[in-house]
């Protein structure tokens, strides 16, 4: 098991899940779009870890596989689906045949409960539900008498949603300092939040830079180094999914997604060739080969400098 000291959290990926991802605990998996923590996803089946509770807003490929790797009996999600490519076989099969607890929110209803868990909040109050369906499948959505008067003087009954605080958070990024302050470009989604929500974080990233990288763009940093427990290294971890301005989405893998999860023998199949086959994610990476990451990548286009000023 890893130490990581106060100033340097740098961990591998295998000794940051073995640390901080125990059976049976919620655990958070952030990254809306980009930025998925696909790799953090796979170690965790290597590792065979069991009747995890995995929150996710958008519910996506690596949920699937982390399902279908028989890691997962709760599942807290909003959106779900193959990214506009197809259905999720293993996720569908097990909600159908009630082998998977599925607590379903809406988008906006999982940042809620975010928001409340890092501010410590007992619910987070919200309009978005009125006329949904929703509230009716999940008890978790309730609704409150507000203390205040509606602006006609009268009562007003409002839904809320209770707060999420993962055991452990995990998210993707483009870089940190080995101390762990993280920056981000690009969709932000909810990973700042998530993080602050939960009892210990981890954040994996394309690359670790000295501290001078991070000093000379302060506004990037979406995580600070006091809410993050390790830092991992991994490059390319987020696919199939994309990392702005490291390497594209790969459409391929995802319509092929829908074909290998329609078919549970051929999903175990990939399982054992994929992530059981492979000692970490190094090794997916070079399986995948060097043509398949050619057609990913991306050309340049920087940001414009700017000046912060200093003390003459």
């Amino acid at each position: 098991m890893s130490q990581v000291s106060k100033s340097d959290k740098t961990t591998s990926m295998r000794d940051a899940i073995a640390e901080f991802v125990t059976d049976g605990a919620t655990v958070s998996l952030e990254g809306f779009t980009h930025l998925i923590p696909t790799a953090a996803g796979h170690e965790i089946i290597r590792q065979g870890h069991r009747d995890l509770t995995i929150a996710r807003m958008t519910a996506d490929v690596v949920t699937d596989q982390l399902i279908a790797g028989d890691c997962v009996s709760r599942l807290i999600s909003s959106f779900v689906g193959n990214s506009t490519a197809g259905s999720l076989g293993e996720l569908r099969r097990r909600v159908e045949a009630g082998a998977l607890d599925f607590e379903e929110y809406s988008h906006y209803g999982m940042i809620c409960r975010y928001l409340a868990g890092a501010q410590r909040l007992p619910f987070y109050p919200l309009r978005s539900y009125a006329g949904s369906d929703v509230p009716g499948i999940n008890p978790g959505i309730r609704k409150v008498t507000s203390p205040y008067p509606d602006q006609d003087g009268g009562e007003e009954q409002i839904y809320v949603v209770p707060p999420l605080n993962p055991d452990v958070t995990i998210v993707q990024a483009q870089r940190a300092d080995r101390s762990g302050n993280t920056q981000i470009w690009g969709l932000t989604g909810i990973q700042a939040e998530a993080v602050y929500a939960a009892r210990k974080a981890i954040v994996v990233v394309e690359e670790v830079v000295a501290d001078e990288v991070v000093r000379s763009d302060p506004n990037r940093t979406v995580i600070p180094a006091h809410a993050v427990d390790a830092v991992v290294e991994c490059p390319r971890g987020a696919h199939p999914a994309f990392v702005q301005g490291y390497y594209d989405r790969d459409g391929e893998f995802y319509r092929e997604w829908s074909r290998i999860s329609g078919d549970p023998d051929r999903l175990r199949t990939w399982l054992d060739e994929w992530v059981f086959g492979t000692a970490d994610h190094s090794e997916y990476v070079a399986k995948l080969g060097e043509q398949r990451w050619a057609g990913l990548a991306v050309g340049e286009a920087w940001s414009e400098p700017v000046n912060y000023g200093r003390r003459l």
